[in-house]
């Protein structure tokens, strides 16, 4: 049976990646649907995500004609898999703390499968005590991670923070998809 999965998208400049990892998981046969948050959109469109999946792009949590029990429920039941790439400190934030004010935020609280998230940042975020305190929250609570690596960033700078390669993540959504399986 083809696996089906969400990649939520939030905002911050390794958005771009995601493009790359979601065209290369729609070319391995995976079912990919999109989320966004509405910092995501300041980085890559929605057509961009709806091009390379071949499906809309969720961001609203209330569209009651696409999703009548509300798309947080219908996509956490529908997939087999969550990916957060790129998993930014304020989702990370989000989700170590239980806050859902947004479609990605309320279907990470709904969602029952395995949770990979991709942090990416500029590096003085990634290296805050409270930034790594929702990170060992959410190894704590059973979510997967991956990267962050260090590189060129966005900022000028070169260190910790840069988002894992798309092909690194996919391997990580393989692997913890051939898990489910067995």
């Amino acid at each position: 049976m083809k696996a089906e999965m969400v990649v939520g998208v939030s905002g911050g400049i390794a958005a771009y990646k995601s493009a790359a990892l979601v065209s290369q998981l729609v070319q391995e046969d995976i079912g990919v649907t999109v989320v966004m948050t509405k910092a995501a959109k300041h980085f890559v469109g929605e057509a961009t995500f709806a091009a390379l999946s071949g499906r809309p792009v969720a961001s609203d949590s209330f569209e009651p004609s696409a999703y009548p029990l509300g798309a947080h429920i219908e996509l956490a039941r529908k997939a087999d898999l969550l990916c957060v790439a790129p998993a930014t400190a304020n989702y990370l934030a989000q989700a170590a703390s239980g806050l859902a004010d947004d479609l990605l935020s309320t279907l990470t609280l709904c969602f029952t499968g395995p949770v990979l998230v991709a942090p990416a940042m500029n590096n003085e975020m990634w290296t805050k005590p409270s930034v790594q305190r929702n990170v060992e929250q959410l190894l704590a609570d059973g979510v997967h991670t991956i990267g962050p690596g260090e590189g060129w960033l966005s900022c000028r700078v070169q260190g910790a923070g840069r988002m894992a390669e798309p092909a690194e993540i996919a391997q990580e959504i393989h692997r913890l998809l051939d898990a489910i399986d067995d």
